[in-house]
């Protein structure tokens, strides 16, 4: 049986297939460049390894209903779809259903390899320096155009500064990053909040010098033909979501893990897609974190028979964190309708509305300093802190060896549920970090201290009762700004502890101008009016939106509440387990 021929599709092709420069005058990299400026030389051994791999592991799986559970899977995809792609792959699955109780051992393998190398190279992705350096040099000063042309004209050789510099703000432990990226490779792990998060990580990297990373990203990104070329051409490898099979799901873990074991440093989102309620990720998927872990296991095994220790693998949580959130309207909507597993891909929010970008852009323009990335310290695959010359650490301080982690009587080996078990302690210290390394903004402050009014005032009613009382919660702007002061002063008193952090507007901004700067952000950009002063009082227009973003606040709510406060403070709390 053989694979179906390629169908032509001029539209498709600009859509979906990786459009690459011509190699004329391409140069090769130099002994100084990151590693993934090589990584087009070796593009198809990743690949031929990831496809052997997986059909290596899934021989020794039940053959027959691996096959078989993914053409069922793909014909009622593919049966919904009815594009190029449907026309082109239905006729093969069909035909391995119909012929596979009666294949043998030999043409099931076969069949197995006819699905899993089209997989592997649809996966992959592809990196070119020329597409990198010319995104260094112009993509900043683009988006500086769009967020303030005027100023664009006057000053054009500040431009990057007028652009990204300007608007996200990078803190933490940046030096850190530097030095253990030269030791080892570099597992970037942010919070996911937008899809802007990738743009983001990826200019604060250019920005600090720091190497760029290879990450995956949801095919339906694709669909832009811009936005694809630069994903295509700056190491973005293609997941598509809604190909539900096993087989599929372990060719994308096995590359993740090629990868790192390759020395190419990595971008995941453990959250798995947007937060949809605005909080910090509680829960994380960590089925690509785990590669990570397994990654380390084969480096060590290979490492001991070479007489060498093995490439150090780190992790390094960042929070992303946004005083405006471009899709946040379409993400608490679907967050309140309890579909967030049900609409996994969300096709129809801000994110593809050109108007809506524009909005956005031009309303951070006016705020200044609207995004905070915050690194922060690195640990190593088994949830240890590391220090600068990259060795792990144990809490007393001691350096140990994380070799000794995937070592089974003096050898180091592979045990899948060993592996699983330390990626869940990972994900657990990544949770933790999260929540230390969280920077609060105005916005988020703000609709905390309205949000917590409405549920102080509406005593038994439900998290959708309150977010139906638009306009029906009113308080004085007086005694708004009493319970902001005493909320901020509690708030510090936790960054002083350590425990989560303040954006810079905060410290300075008096309640009144909080509460001024947050009303004019959201009017700027938002659809809906969330809350608005008439006559010395603050009328709550939208619980939901408010909800949204005040529930960045939710792991500190009952720490930061006064006197009064406290049981609506409980509730607000509650909604880390609801939902």
């Amino acid at each position: 049986m053989s694979q179906p021929a390629p169908k032509s599709s001029r539209i498709r092709d600009l859509l979906t297939k990786p459009i690459r420069l011509p190699q004329w005058f391409a140069g090769r990299p130099s002994a100084g460049d990151p590693r993934v400026f090589s990584f087009n030389d070796e593009r198809e051994s990743v690949v031929n390894e990831v496809a052997a791999r997986v059909v290596a592991q899934c021989l020794g799986a039940r053959l027959e209903l691996l096959i078989n559970d993914s053409a069922h899977r793909e014909i009622e995809r593919l049966e919904k779809q009815r594009d190029d792609e449907a026309r082109e792959w239905l006729g093969f699955w069909r035909t391995v259903v119909r012929k596979l109780a009666r294949m043998s051992e030999t043409e099931r393998h076969e069949t197995l390899r006819q699905i899993v190398e089209p997989m592997a190279r649809d996966v992959a992705g592809n990196f070119d320096p020329r597409v990198y350096r010319f995104a260094q040099q112009v993509i900043p000063g683009l988006i500086a155009g769009v967020m303030n042309p005027k100023q664009l004209m006057v000053d054009a050789a500040s431009v990057r500064k007028l652009g990204a510099e300007r608007l996200v703000s990078l803190t933490g432990h940046l030096d850190e990053m530097h030095a253990l990226s030269q030791i080892g490779t570099v597992v970037v792990v942010p919070t996911h909040s937008s899809n802007l998060d990738s743009l983001a990580i990826g200019e604060s990297l250019a920005r600090e010098n720091l190497p760029p990373v290879v990450y995956g990203a949801g095919k339906n990104l694709f669909t832009n033909p811009i936005i694809s070329f630069f994903m295509h051409n700056l190491g973005a490898y293609r997941i598509d979501r809604r190909i539900k099979s096993q087989i599929y799901k372990q060719v994308l873990k096995t590359y993740s893990c090629v990868m790192i074991e390759r020395g190419y440093h990595s971008l995941f989102f453990p959250g798995g897609t947007r937060s949809r309620s605005g909080m910090l990720e509680g829960r994380l998927k960590l089925g690509l974190a785990g590669t990570a872990v397994e990654a380390y296991a084969r480096n060590a095994i290979r490492a001991k028979s070479r007489g060498e220790a093995p490439r150090p693998i780190f992790f390094v949580p960042v929070t992303i964190n946004y005083a405006l959130v471009l899709e946040a309207e379409s993400l608490v909507e679907d967050y309140l309708k309890e579909k967030g597993q049900a609409r996994y891909i969300i096709e129809d929010d801000e994110f593809s509305q050109l108007d809506r970008w524009l909005a956005f852009f031009r309303r951070l323009t006016s705020y200044g300093a609207a995004c905070v990335l915050r690194y922060g310290p690195a640990i190593d695959p088994f949830g240890n802190r590391v220090d600068p010359q990259g060795r792990s650490l144990a809490p007393d301080g001691r350096v140990i060896d994380p070799v000794s982690y995937v070592t089974h009587r003096g050898e180091p080996v592979l045990d899948p549920a060993r592996d699983a078990a330390y990626t869940r302690d990972l994900g657990r210290e990544l949770v933790e970090h999260y929540r230390r390394e969280t920077v609060i903004m105005t916005t988020q402050l703000v609709a905390h201290v309205l949000f917590r009014k409405l549920v102080r005032e509406t005593p038994g009613v439900d998290l959708f009762g309150r977010v139906r009382r638009r306009g029906e919660i009113t308080w004085a702007h007086a005694e708004y700004v009493t319970s902001y002061r005493e909320t901020l002063d509690r708030l510090r008193a936790l960054q002083d502890q350590g425990e989560v952090h303040i954006n810079s507007y905060l410290e300075t901004d008096s309640a009144e101008r909080s509460l001024e700067r947050a009303l004019e952000a959201w009017d700027g950009y938002h659809t809906r009016t969330m809350a608005r002063i008439t006559d010395g009082q603050i009328v709550i227009e939208d619980p939901a939106l408010l909800l949204y973003y005040q529930n960045r606040l939710v792991p500190f709510a009952e720490r930061i509440a006064g006197e009064g406060d406290e049981r609506a403070a409980i509730e607000i709390a509650a909604l880390a387990g609801a939902l």
